[in-house]
C-alpha cells in the first residue's frame, strides 16, 4: 500500500463539490466552502449532507464505491484500465469522470473544465 496522498475532485453537475483524498489510513471527502455558499448546493448523497465538516473512512465511503462497475463489467474495466479490481480510488478516477448520475470524479491533475 502507498505511503501517499492522492486527490480528485468531486462535481455535482457543473459545479465543484468537495475534495475526495485518499490517504495511507483511509479516505476524506470535504466539501468546498464555495459550493457550501451555493444556494442551490445539493449534498452529492442523502448520507453525506452538506457540512464543514469533513467526512473520514478507513474505506472507501459507501456512495463512491457504488459508482462503480460490479461483475463482469468490473472485471472487464480492470483488465482494459490495467488497474487492480481492488484499488477503487484508481478504478473511481477511470470510471468517475463520466457517469451516469449527477456525481461525477476526477482526479486532480485532469482539467476539471468539461468532461
Amino acid at each position: 500500500m502507498e505511503n501517499r496522498e492522492e486527490h480528485a475532485f468531486v462535481f455535482y453537475g457543473d459545479k465543484a463539490a468537495g475534495d475526495l483524498i485518499k490517504k495511507p489510513a483511509g479516505y476524506e471527502f470535504t466539501y468546498k466552502p464555495e459550493y457550501l455558499r451555493d444556494p442551490d448546493a445539493m449534498p452529492i448523497s442523502l448520507a453525506m449532507p452538506l457540512t464543514e465538516t469533513p467526512y473520514e473512512s478507513s474505506k472507501l465511503f459507501p456512495f463512491f464505491d457504488g459508482l462503480l462497475p460490479e461483475g463482469w463489467l468490473l472485471e472487464l474495466t480492470s483488465a482494459s484500465a490495467k488497474i487492480d479490481k481492488t484499488d477503487k480510488f484508481r478504478l473511481l478516477m477511470y470510471t468517475g469522470k463520466d457517469p451516469i448520475g449527477a456525481i461525477s470524479v476526477r482526479h486532480v491533475d485532469e482539467k476539471t473544465h468539461g468532461k
